[in-house]
């Protein structure tokens, strides 16, 4: 005589995808975006200046500590400005993860989607996050400036979120 076992009914048994652990996308997104992001960034300020990009970490850190303290420790606050910048990308991923049921109702096209996310990631950190920071003459925008800045958020930012949270997410 055999015995009989009782089985459970998943989702994956049933046909239907079995959900995602939510903080490897969010993390995957927010990484890849800020990666994408911190390399335009160097590319951009370097073209520009003829300088080493490496103090845009410390104008980075100095939004949250100050202009003394980001430009006093160089490597540490380099440091700092590196995990805020990641930190912050991986914020905007986990808001758009979040939103993404109800974007999929505007918009099925995640390229549009993340091109537009793009800009209002600019939108929030030129008129939200830095004015609200310690950091250094974050009111100066120039026509250049701003044109430069809102494609590298569309195009680095807005649209690898887009791609990843689009696919991984159910």
């Amino acid at each position: 005589m055999t015995k009989t076992t009782v089985s459970t009914l998943s989702a994956a048994g049933i046909g239907a995808a079995a959900p995602r652990p939510t903080l490897p996308i969010i993390l995957k997104a927010g990484l890849l975006a800020g990666l994408l992001d911190i390399i335009a960034a160097f590319v951009s300020y370097s073209i520009k200046t003829g300088k080493n990009p490496l103090p845009i970490l410390n104008y980075i850190a100095s939004g949250v500590v100050g202009k003394e303290t980001a430009y006093g420790d160089r490597v540490l606050m380099a440091i700092v400005g590196l995990l805020l910048h990641f930190l912050i990308a991986t914020i905007f991923a986990a808001i758009f993860y979040y939103a993404w049921p109800l974007i999929r109702k505007v918009s099925t096209h995640w390229v549009v989607t993340g091109l537009g996310y793009g800009v209002l990631v600019w939108l929030a950190m030129n008129l939200v996050v830095v004015p609200m920071s310690n950091t250094p003459g974050a009111a100066k925008h120039t026509t250049s400036g701003v044109i430069i800045g809102m494609l590298i958020l569309m195009f680095f930012v807005g649209l690898p979120i887009a791609y990843v949270i689009a696919r991984r997410r159910v």
